[in-house]
């Protein structure tokens, strides 16, 4: 199974790992339904939706790690970070990656 994710997110930054390591934000941009299903353990839950109206709670943060459920609304949260100055966001892509990194 890890293969799967493994060969999914080939491409992923490969800073991903360290950074869930060292304590990035997890941010999980799904909605709260999705999110009481499961997710990272540690995550919070800012759903893509929401976000802009949040970014004062992102300030400071030494990095960020933005995710969903496909990697898409994950995609479009760092663009809307990136679009509001932030330099430190990573897409996770799915949660289920984040965790199985985190958990490594």
């Amino acid at each position: 199974m890890f293969g799967l994710f493994k060969n999914l997110f080939a491409g992923a930054d490969p800073r991903l790992k360290e950074e869930i390591k060292e304590g990035a934000l997890l941010v999980d941009v799904r909605t709260a339904a999705e999110f009481s299903t499961g997710s990272v353990r540690g995550a919070v839950n800012i759903p893509l939706d929401q976000l802009s109206g949040k970014l004062t709670a992102l300030k400071g943060k030494k990095s960020i790690v933005v995710f969903c459920r496909s990697g898409n609304r994950s995609s479009q949260a760092k663009s809307i970070l990136e679009r509001h100055g932030f330099t430190n966001v990573l897409n996770g892509g799915t949660w289920q990656y984040v965790n199985q990194l985190k958990n490594e």
